[in-house]
């Protein structure tokens, strides 16, 4: 574990855009590329194939642009950069390269395979449908491709009929559970040797800390909770959750400390690493998990559990926002939806995604003593303090948002959808320091926003930082815009191929923060989204 409270390293992977602008083909033709730029542009792909399966994707990104800029009229260096893309899960960039490669070469499989595939990385699916029937054209007897495409048309049937059944309305799944428990149809199953939760006076069971350590060490050895308690632990996380407004504040009194985790997507031995260093929530320490929980891991179940296990428990020092993969569009694709069925049933994986719903948007965590360190440029609260906006995302489509505003976004029983201020919470990404405003996300979705964006913003709210997740940062995190929006991000060697560090700040009671980063921790021999539906899991990883 490393240690730094000054400024953070940036990561190459992140802090830029990852490639460099490309020539329009509309303006060239076969004339204006030598033969000596061809030998030249093979050689660099040949590098630039190296370094991807060495998993230096930012590399590879590098020298396969290099190679566009001598021979743009090549359409693998348009496809292998958008592989590589995809692989920082920059899916808009990688869309777009696809999309060029199509253009060079309109009969070109992986192209189209390629596109389908950053389409169902985006939850839009339908569009994804297009471009697999296109590879089945020029490649009847690809087996492969159309089973996936059988797939992703089953996909998009169920989406459908669950939004009928939306419409037709279901009973709240909080509701329905407690119910079913009523019933005596949840009862733990005599069989069950493992972890027992306690009962209060009131004869109902109770949350212990000898409890959360038993549960770690049952899912250790491979082992589920019986049903009944997993529906304790979601619902005594809840009951807890709906009290809050979508912004929490977060008051760091003196002789505290706030640890502020970013993703951890379902990498559950990453996450007793990283629990191991930050310590348990106590009256003096508290833990803010920046969402992005699930998904992509597949020990998510577990991961969950033991959050909101201690949600429960610490209900005041034990804190969690929503991330973009706390929704039912993600969990969908990306294997939580899959993974709760399996190890729980249809109606936990109900209530998961109902209960998502009531987590908050943001954490406001404010500093409670005068700061020991300022400058010129820090910006401070109305009353003379640091203070942090923890968000997953980012900022939204406009200016001029207050934190009022945000304490009061109607967010319980609702999905990000694909706009307005939750939708931007979750989605949005980063402009690099050079590049003002706002622009299209490189992922695909929602907007990315500028430094000068943020310092509006930072100066209209009295905030001295925003803290975000939601991208990956091969040194964990990262300080931006001019230290006024560091990106965290806790998941180490990120879905065991992108070898970034992990990583979580510490906030005092003065404000001060400390950067700590943490190595992946060696897990059991199964692979990223083992629970993605219909097959597709191939085509995420």
């Amino acid at each position: 574990m490393s240690d730094s409270s000054s400024s953070a390293p940036l990561s190459r992977a992140s802090t830029a855009l990852s490639s460099l602008p490309s020539p329009e083909i509309q303006s060239l033709s076969l004339k204006d590329v030598t033969d000596e730029d061809r030998a030249q542009a093979a050689k660099i792909k040949a590098e630039a194939n190296q370094a991807f399966a060495s998993h230096d994707f930012v590399e590879a990104i590098r020298l396969y642009s290099l190679a566009i800029e001598l021979n743009p009229l090549d359409a693998t260096y348009w496809c292998n950069r958008a592989a590589a893309r995809t692989k920082l899960e920059e899916y808009g960039f990688a869309l777009a390269d696809a999309s060029k490669a199509i253009e060079v070469d309109p009969k070109y499989a992986k192209a189209y395979y390629r596109r389908a595939t950053c389409y169902l990385q985006i939850a839009k699916p339908q569009l994804a449908i297009a471009d697999f029937k296109k590879v089945v054209v020029l490649e009847p007897g690809n087996k492969v491709v159309q089973s996936q495409l059988t797939a992703t048309q089953k996909l998009v049937r169920r989406i459908e009929f669950e939004k009928a059944i939306e419409v037709e309305g279901e009973k709240n799944p909080v509701e329905r559970c407690h119910e079913i428990i009523a019933e005596g149809g949840c009862e733990v199953e005599k069989t069950y040797v493992g972890p027992r939760l306690s009962i209060g006076d009131d004869g109902k069971y109770v949350m212990t800390e000898e409890f959360i350590q038993g549960m770690i060490e049952w899912f250790k050895s491979g082992k589920n909770l019986p049903r009944r308690y997993a529906w304790e632990i979601i619902l005594g996380a809840c009951s807890h959750f709906v009290k809050d407004e979508s912004l929490v504040n977060l008051d760091v009194e003196e002789g505290m400390t706030c640890d502020v985790i970013g993703d951890v997507h379902g990498q559950f031995y990453d996450l007793l690493h990283l629990y191991s260093l930050t310590g348990t929530p106590t009256e003096k320490h508290c833990l803010l998990m920046n969402g992005d929980l699930v998904d992509r891991g597949s020990w998510s179940i577990e991961v969950i559990l033991t959050a909101f296990a201690y949600k429960w428990l610490y209900p005041t020092r034990m804190f969690i926002n929503r991330g973009n993969h706390e929704a039912k569009d993600m969990n969908r694709t990306y294997g939580f939806e899959g993974e709760a069925k399996h190890k729980h049933g249809e109606q936990t994986y109900k209530l998961f995604a109902h209960v998502f719903t009531t987590l908050p948007l943001a954490t406001l965590v404010s500093a409670t003593k005068a700061p020991a360190t300022t400058s010129a440029t820090t910006i401070l609260s109305p009353e003379g303090r640091k203070r942090y906006f923890v968000v997953h995302g980012g900022l939204f489509s406009k200016d001029g948002v207050t934190l009022d505003e945000v304490r009061k976004i109607p967010r319980i029983g609702r999905q990000p959808g694909q706009e307005g201020l939750m939708f931007h919470f979750s989605f949005s990404g980063l402009i690099p320091k050079r590049f003002p405003g706002r622009g299209p996300s490189k992922r695909g979705v929602g907007i990315a926003f500028g430094p000068d964006v943020t310092k509006r913003w930072c100066l209209l709210n009295g905030i001295t930082c925003i803290i975000r997740s939601h991208e990956v940062r091969q040194d964990g995190y990262a300080v931006e815009h001019d230290g006024l929006c560091t990106t965290v991000f806790s998941a180490p060697n990120y879905v065991d191929q992108v070898g970034n560090k992990g990583a979580f700040i510490r906030i005092d009671a003065e404000g001060e923060q400390k950067y700590f980063q943490f190595e992946a921790t060696p897990h059991p021999p199964m692979k990223p989204m083992a629970y993605a539906q219909g097959g597709l899991a191939s085509l995420m990883m």
